[in-house]
């Protein structure tokens, strides 16, 4: 690692030796936060047996610089800093105070992790490791995967998460395959929902903004007799906002024709309209947890081939059920997890690729797909912890799923009629289902894995962490992945981490079957990506009112997914490429006062692709976040939140030049006193100074054309009024 190469590395040094070596040693004056200290002492297996709800015993202001529990990186409780893994908790305070509407917005909080779109679809890159489908991190939903087959992503049309239903949302940066196996790649979110008795009530709330956004929501939380109900309703629209895009890729095919077929200028389309339903549902040792999503009206973006398509909107639908059985006095050392569950999910495209006149006028009422996928995944697994060692707790399991596209249709104009044998007419679509001609055959994939993990107490200083995951795949083998974790706390108020561990990500359904594609056709001989990553990690309790921490990083990957040439146009996935990346994240959250609070992070991350020495443009090289809260009286507080990123660069081969970064603004005042009144009002802005926001749109074609040169446009400034009401 050339890490001496890094901006400021002096002052990463500097940080790192003030924390090994302070002058000054802070004690707490408070009898909680002794309590806190003598929490963060414990083991895994002492943490496991002791119920606690910090974020119930500080307020809003302490919530920035406590500790906080999470289960994401080893499947145990523990607080996040003493966690084998770089991780962020963002707790449903946290998501009230920034005032988020959306997942995307609580997560442009974490380091490291930035968001950009291209097909109205948002791109989640982790230390600069993304692609367009996104298949490099895994969403959880309650620890149980959510991640399609089809793209390996988090749904070829992911449109979010009910905020409302949102508990905590857990997230790892860096490799997580040596606990949930594919697709943990660059990083993990694992998204809690609320239980019973977190909400304790009733809340009803509603939102309305510009872009025509209105949102409702209905949680409701109660016990009777020794069953506990968590059920939650979610109404959300919004015709988003529209910002030009000025050219596409029909502009390229207009100037080329001589034609005027394209719509651009025009607006980039982000509407949607979503409804979500959940329940939870527990007894004794029992757990039942179900949830439906249905997203309609799903602008298409710039459009699926880079030319606007404002008249075919997407539709999907995501149905997702477990039952669990925890039981944690299973034998006096065990504590035994069985689950299943089942994941539905259902798309439906009517797909405008080109508009009416495109090549030319061959097409005259458009280059038009209308393609289904609809998928299920069925997952078992069993997992226990045993505790019957001294020092250690161990984890162990195995499980089984089956990833199956169960139904794939396709009408379309374009491509060999299978019925004649000749081309498909342009002004008629035909019906190619349960035919060779569909974009994607009926397929599936079974994968049986076993896990094991020791978390080992070797004394009240040191702990370490080993584990691997076995995972074999009926259609491309089998694949081991280790992690090591060694985490030293020679002090109360500072925390070492080194960490080691291997993650790979799955071969999506269309890399290897994706057939009678125009442009990308699969490969079915595709091996699984594979990344390599160390991690130093510090954690500096300075004082009782401030938290620092310093993440070092780097990885490499083999075996990267690519489309290379097959000639005639056309391109294939091949295991191609190399990456390396290296970089930091610091953070700092410090309670200023008793009635305010500031939290910072900067990140720096230099990603290349070894295999042609270029670098990355999957994100910028730097970025920052700070969020400050002040308590206005007794009943009023404001929130401001200041995203800065830095320029991108761009990829091979584009002769644009780096894409300028941006300043984005948020203000968010709002009004609760939850010891008079159940009311909780809210009014705020994003983007205040309407920054023209932009993401980098796709580099150069097979002809070194890039069809939307002027970049993805972003939301504008959006201002919003928000009441909730508790029961």
């Amino acid at each position: 690692m050339k890490i001496f190469s890094y901006p400021l590395f002096s002052i990463i040094l500097s940080f790192a030796i003030t924390c090994l070596f302070p002058q000054t040693s802070f004690a707490a004056e408070q009898d909680d936060l002794n309590v806190l200290k003598n929490l963060k002492k414990m083991s895994l297996m002492d943490l496991g047996r002791v119920e606690v709800r910090l974020d119930d015993t500080f307020d809003v202001f302490d919530g920035l610089v406590r500790a906080k529990k999470t289960t994401v990186a080893t499947g145990a409780t523990q607080f996040a800093e003493r966690a084998p893994a770089v991780t962020s908790v963002i707790t449903a305070q946290d998501i009230e105070v920034m005032g988020a509407r959306t997942l995307e917005e609580v997560l442009q909080s974490v380091p490291g992790l930035q968001i950009s779109y291209i097909i109205n679809v948002p791109i989640y890159t982790i230390r600069g490791i993304s692609s367009i489908d996104n298949p490099e991190v895994l969403v959880l939903i309650n620890g149980i995967r959510v991640n399609d087959s089809y793209k390996g992503s988090k749904g070829f049309y992911w449109n979010g998460f009910p905020i409302s239903a949102i508990s905590r949302v857990e997230v790892i940066r860096g490799p997580g395959s040596a606990v949930y196996g594919a697709d943990a790649f660059s990083g993990v979110i694992n998204i809690m929902t609320k239980t019973a008795s977190e909400i304790n009530g009733t809340e009803v709330g509603a939102r309305i903004g510009n872009f025509n956004t209105q949102d409702t929501w209905m949680i409701h939380g109660s016990k009777h007799s020794d069953i506990e109900i968590a059920a939650m309703l979610e109404y959300s629209n919004t015709d988003g906002h529209q910002r030009t895009v000025e050219s596409d890729a029909q502009t390229v095919f207009d100037q080329a024709f001589g034609t005027q077929a394209s719509l651009a200028p025009g607006p980039y389309n982000s509407e949607i309209t979503t409804y979500d339903a959940r329940i939870d549902i527990s007894k004794k040792q029992w757990k039942l947890r179900a949830g439906v999503h249905r997203g309609e009206d799903t602008g298409a973006g710039v459009g699926v081939g880079q030319a606007l398509d404002p008249t075919h909107p997407v539709s999907l639908q995501r149905f997702n059920a477990d039952l669990t059985y925890r039981n944690s006095k299973f034998t006096k050392n065990w504590d035994i997890e069985a689950q299943a569950s089942y994941l539905q999910t259902l798309w439906e495209a009517k797909y405008q690729i080109y508009p009416p006149g495109a090549f030319g006028g061959a097409y005259p009422i458009g280059f038009l797909g209308e393609p289904t996928a609809d998928q299920s995944d069925v997952q078992l697994n069993i997992s226990g912890f045993y505790k019957g060692i001294d020092g250690h707790l161990i984890r162990t399991g195995l499980g089984y799923s089956n990833y199956k596209i169960y139904e794939s249709t396709e009408v379309k104009n374009f491509g060999l009629n299978p019925f004649t044998g000749n081309l498909i007419s342009p002004n008629e679509m035909i019906d190619v289902a349960d035919t060779s001609a569909v974009f994607i055959p009926e397929v599936s994939r079974q994968d049986k894995y076993i896990f094991i993990q020791d978390t080992w107490t070797i004394n009240p200083k040191w702990e370490l962490t080993a584990g691997v995951r076995y995972d074999h795949y009926s259609d491309f083998g089998a694949t081991t992945n280790p992690r090591l974790g060694l985490v030293w706390e020679p002090r109360t108020d500072f925390i070492a981490k080194l960490l080691y561990g291997r993650a790979f990500r799955a071969p999506a359904f269309s890399e290897l079957y994706n057939q009678n594609n125009p442009i990308t056709i699969g490969n079915p001989n595709l091996e699984p990506e594979e990344i390599t990553t160390w991690e130093l990690a510090f954690d500096y309790r300075a004082a009782d009112n401030l938290h620092l921490a310093l993440n070092i990083f780097h990885y490499d990957i083999e075996n990267k997914i690519a489309l290379t040439s097959r000639g005639n146009s056309q391109f294939g996935y091949d295991n191609s490429l190399e990456w390396k990346g290296q970089g930091f994240e610091f953070e700092s959250r410090w309670k200023t006062s008793t009635k305010s609070s500031l939290l910072f992070n900067y990140s720096y991350q230099n990603s290349k692709n070894t295999t042609t020495n270029e670098k990355l443009s999957n994100a910028p090289e730097q970025s920052i976040f700070v969020r400050g809260d002040y308590l206005l009286g007794t009943k009023w507080y404001i929130d401001a939140q200041l995203n800065w990123l830095g320029s991108w660069n761009r990829g091979e081969n584009d002769p644009r030049t780096k894409m300028s970064g941006y300043t984005v603004l948020d203000l968010i005042l709002r009004r609760k006193d939850e010891r008079t009144s159940n009311s909780n009002f809210a009014i705020g802005v994003r983007n205040i100074f309407d920054e023209d926001v932009r993401y980098p749109s796709p580099g150069p074609d097979a002809s070194g054309i890039v069809n939307v040169p002027k970049d993805i446009p972003g939301a504008g400034r959006f201002y919003f009024v928000e009441f909730r009401y508790k029961f």
